[in-house]
């Protein structure tokens, strides 16, 4: 797919250090600094260890460059892990950070409740942690992320509006099992086309958020289901490969919608077939995190739930996206 970008990095790679001199070899970036209570340091570079879910996605791929830039602009020294959406190699990677004497944790995790081993072991070594996108039950200071079901429901009720009183089957392709964003995002959906009692979801199954496996399960749903009206997925990545099976296969009048804002998707919208996604950019979500994991490093007080928020794309504002970045962008 043309916006899919795959990277293969190192397990732990210093991504940015902006100082006047080169980065130190011992952990947490300077010789003569020193880490204080609550995850404040004295002097030098704040030291960040970013452990990610995965780079399986143009989302994830775009947060982690999010977070970079911010960690550059703000001088400091950011230590990346991709998981590769294995929870084991989460623990290990965040066990690796904390080895580093990394300053504050920012985790994007793969198993909310699989990650608690690594939030236990950040905890023992008084490191805070900040969770971005997938919360956690317990163990972080904060979480930045979007209202997930809010998303949910927007593209729902746009959704219904557009299948009007005659309705029809709408197949949901969905996340990832057991996780908040895909949980959210479905019953928010759910809960803003109940009222279209001409509605009928079918549940496919979990595609993990990657255009490659919902183009399978598109297929063979399209076997069982086709009289389909309507798709509906847990991120525009997954809509866009449903949209492509429905080309294929002349299933121009099903209408499609996703989630996140994808560029590609907000180009598709004009056309009719693409009805709506929700704005997500990564690309600020990244930066509010690491704006958050700054101020937690410096003893400051934090919301512990904090909202980037969300907005409604569809066909009367997506020329105002149009032309911007891999992701819709939020007015300034």
């Amino acid at each position: 797919m043309s916006a899919f970008r795959s990277f293969t990095i190192p397990a732990l790679l210093l991504v940015t250090a902006l100082t006047a001199c080169s980065v130190s070899t011992s952990p947490g970036g300077s010789t003569s600094s020193s880490t204080g209570a609550a995850g404040q340091k004295d002097d030098g570079p704040v030291a960040i260890g970013f452990s990610q879910a995965t780079q399986q996605s143009p989302f994830y791929v775009q947060l982690r460059e999010g977070a970079e830039a911010a960690a550059e602009k703000a001088g400091g020294t950011l230590y990346f892990a991709d998981s590769g959406g294995d929870v084991t190699k989460q623990n290990n990677d965040i066990q690796d950070l904390i080895t580093r004497q990394v300053d504050v944790l920012l985790i994007n995790p793969v198993d909310p409740k699989g990650v608690q081993p690594g939030l236990a072991a950040a905890k023992a070594a008084g490191i805070p942690v900040v969770t971005v996108d997938r919360p956690v039950p317990e163990g972080a200071v904060a979480h930045v992320g979007r209202d997930n079901k809010a998303m949910g429901a927007l593209v729902g009720k746009r959704l219904s509006e557009q299948l009007g009183a005659k309705g029809g089957t709408v197949i949901e392709i969905r996340g990832d099992a057991g996780g908040a964003v895909a949980r959210d995002r479905g019953a928010g959906f759910h809960e803003a086309v109940a009222g279209n009692p001409k509605i009928k979801i079918v549940e496919g199954p979990y595609s993990d958020y990657v255009r490659s496996k919902a183009v399978t399960a598109m297929q063979d749903l399209l076997q069982v289901h086709p009289d389909v009206a309507a798709v509906y997925a847990h991120n525009d990545d997954m809509a866009l490969g449903a949209l492509q099976v429905l080309k294929e296969n002349g299933k121009d009048k099903v209408l499609v919608a996703g989630v996140d804002g994808l560029m590609e998707a907000v180009k598709q919208i004009p056309s009719g077939q693409y009805v709506a996604t929700a704005l997500n950019d990564p690309i600020s979500l990244g930066s509010k995190a690491v704006e958050t994991v700054l101020k937690v490093q410096k003893g400051e007080q934090v919301e512990p739930n904090i909202d980037a928020g969300t907005a409604l794309i569809d066909t009367d504002n997506a020329a105002e996206y149009a032309g911007s970045g891999e992701f819709a962008q939020a007015a300034k």
